[in-house]
């Protein structure tokens, strides 16, 4: 009977400490993914931050281009890009367009019927109020934008003046366009993605013996040296490419030291182009600098690491093309690592 009644006792508590297990997996488990959920809110909370944009649920508020905070409704329906890199990314994060600016270069696909008010630096305001936007989205750092701010105000117009300098612009950008077109989801599969591709790539370049370069920007009327505030600068210093360029003396002017150049003999030569006259354009690189008696005995040059780049990836914003862009430059830079 004692025995009986003690395996019984063992059963009961054999039974009771699995349930008691089973209670603590299961609040753990739930425990784990509140954890979970709690922490990937934090990090979109976190990224809002960043960029300092608030949803407001019928509005997003954040700074503009100008640095003031403004606040834009949420859908609107008649909207006019006045900035071909904007336009792109309208377009990829949901927006719909009644009109836009013209650019034969650099069409985005799916905007051929869109009505065009103008070319970038020339405008018709005419057109613009013609076609009634409830959103005028244009560029904080053209100054023929910025002439229209004020009458697009006086005609009750609201706007978005926008700054895209480096490749951080284009992801808050790319936020804000989602959270007002309601496409957070585009801007996940788009420009989240792109990022954590740029940053896998950065992560694999070495520390040390990293190469020095010089980056041209060559049109038919000038070529000028280019330091890293500029897109493509941005890029080499994130892939820890010398720029002879910032030196302790600069050559980011339209008069930049040839001296210097012969002198610092970078490893590669990179040449962005800007106008559609290539024929003048290299016209202008004869002669502002390849008719150097020294041009010739350019490590660069003789190693045939002169390049003259493709506009669409790095004159043009690169938008969701970034870790393509990156990876070419990578590739070239680093080719026993980028095969």
């Amino acid at each position: 009977m004692y025995i009986i009644t003690k395996m019984r006792l063992l059963a009961l508590v054999l039974i009771i400490s699995m349930g008691v297990s089973g209670c603590s997996m299961n609040e753990l488990g739930d425990a784990e993914a509140i954890e979970t959920n709690e922490a990937a809110a934090v990090e979109k909370e976190d990224e809002t931050d960043r960029y300092m944009i608030e949803d407001k649920g019928k509005s997003v508020s954040f700074v503009d281009g100008r640095g003031e905070r403004i606040e834009i409704d949420k859908y609107p329906e008649r909207v006019i890009v006045l900035m071909n890199s904007f336009v792109d990314m309208w377009v990829e994060n949901g927006g719909e367009m009644v009109g836009m600016i013209e650019d034969p270069n650099n069409m985005v696909p799916g905007t051929e019927n869109v009505e065009t008010v103008g070319r970038f630096g020339s405008i018709s305001l005419e057109k613009v109020i013609s076609l009634e936007p409830d959103l005028v989205i244009l560029s904080s750092n053209s100054k023929s934008s910025i002439e229209l701010i004020q009458p697009l105000e006086e005609n009750g117009i609201p706007i978005m003046p926008l700054t895209y300098e480096l490749k951080d612009d284009y992801f808050k950008i790319s936020r804000i366009f989602a959270l007002i077109n309601d496409r957070v989801d585009l801007y996940e599969e788009n420009a989240e993605s792109v990022e954590n591709e740029v940053k896998k790539l950065i992560e694999r370049i070495p520390a040390e013996n990293n190469p020095s370069v010089l980056i041209l920007f060559a049109t038919s009327k000038s070529v000028t040296a280019r330091g890293s505030l500029s897109t493509l600068g941005e890029m080499f210093g994130d892939l820890k490419a010398e720029n002879i360029a910032e030196g302790d003396t600069p050559m980011e002017s339209s008069q930049f030291s040839m001296e210097q150049v012969i002198f610092e003999d970078p490893d590669f030569i990179f040449v962005q182009t800007m106008g559609s006259d290539l024929e003048a354009i290299s016209e202008r690189l004869v002669t502002d600098v390849e008719s150097s008696p020294a041009w010739n005995e350019l490590s660069a040059v003789k190693d045939k690491k002169y390049i003259i780049l493709p506009k669409d990836l790095y004159t043009y914003k690169a938008n969701t093309r970034y870790a393509e862009a990156y990876r070419g430059l990578a590739e070239i830079l680093y080719p026993e690592i980028f095969e």
